[in-house]
């Protein structure tokens, strides 16, 4: 479906960029920074509420675990706009369960391993001939539980730190033509509405406050712009510093 069917003078010139999971949290925020700033945004997500209530320029269902359509959400985009000049892999799914290691359904480890890495991988296989026509760039949001770890989060935390991995090795094998980058979210705060975070959430940081979705989306459009031509294979931690901070109990 597409929610924007007019078009700014020179939009059909302007970048386009297709973001998984953009229809909530994250990748909604980053979905409309990106807008704002003049791209072309597609979206894609299995959230059907919240694809209709999007304002991107083409919204797509889709599951990005299916191969299948992961290539149908691409030639859409290429099939619409002719080109694409950026992806943002942004959809992901936690370890729900939430059970030490010797309990967890293999089942559910392949669930989150298929969403969060290999979904990534396949829309860069998949992507890199259209990416590679106009220098494109890819961001991967991985998550600080790549570098440190809550208890009982196996699946979670290998598959983010399986995709920092994968996104070296990608920039390294796509480069000089496309460059691939990641940004690590820390707690960023992606309600809608609920009771209000406390003090102390916030005061925790070094910073002095939670993250909201448009720390991540600055940063997102910053790596894929042009003025981040120098930097590719990189992980960047969005935080508010919190994995800097030595925690001990007193």
């Amino acid at each position: 479906m597409a929610t924007n069917s007019s078009e700014a003078p020179g939009a059909r010139d302007a970048p386009v960029v297709l973001v998984t999971g953009g229809a909530r949290g994250i990748g909604r925020g980053c979905a409309k920074y990106l807008q704002h700033r003049g791209y072309r945004v597609v979206i894609v997500d299995i959230d059907a509420a919240a694809l209709a209530a999007s304002t991107a320029d083409l919204a797509l269902p889709g599951d990005v675990s299916d191969e299948r359509q992961i290539r149908e959400a691409l030639q859409q985009t290429l099939d619409r706009f002719g080109r694409l000049d950026g992806v943002v892999n942004n959809a992901a799914v936690s370890s729900p369960s939430g059970v030490p290691p010797e309990q967890l359904p293999v089942e559910e480890w392949h669930r989150v391993i298929q969403t969060n890495l290999t979904a990534p991988f396949l829309l860069a296989r998949l992507a890199a001939p259209a990416l590679r026509a106009h220098r494109g760039s890819i961001v991967n949001i991985a998550s600080t539980r790549a570098l440190q770890s809550e208890g009982h989060s196996e699946a979670y935390a290998a598959s983010k730190g399986g995709l920092v991995a994968l996104t070296h090795a990608l920039a390294v094998s796509l480069g000089p033509e496309i460059r691939v980058n990641a940004v690590s979210p820390g707690w960023i705060d992606v309600r809608d509405d609920g009771p209000p975070l406390s003090e102390e959430d916030h005061r925790q940081h070094p910073v002095g406050r939670v993250g909201r979705p448009e720390d991540i989306a600055a940063m997102v459009a910053y790596l894929l712009s042009p003025e981040a031509g120098f930097i590719t294979g990189q992980n960047v931690v969005v935080d508010g510093g919190m994995t800097r901070r030595m925690i001990y109990r007193e």
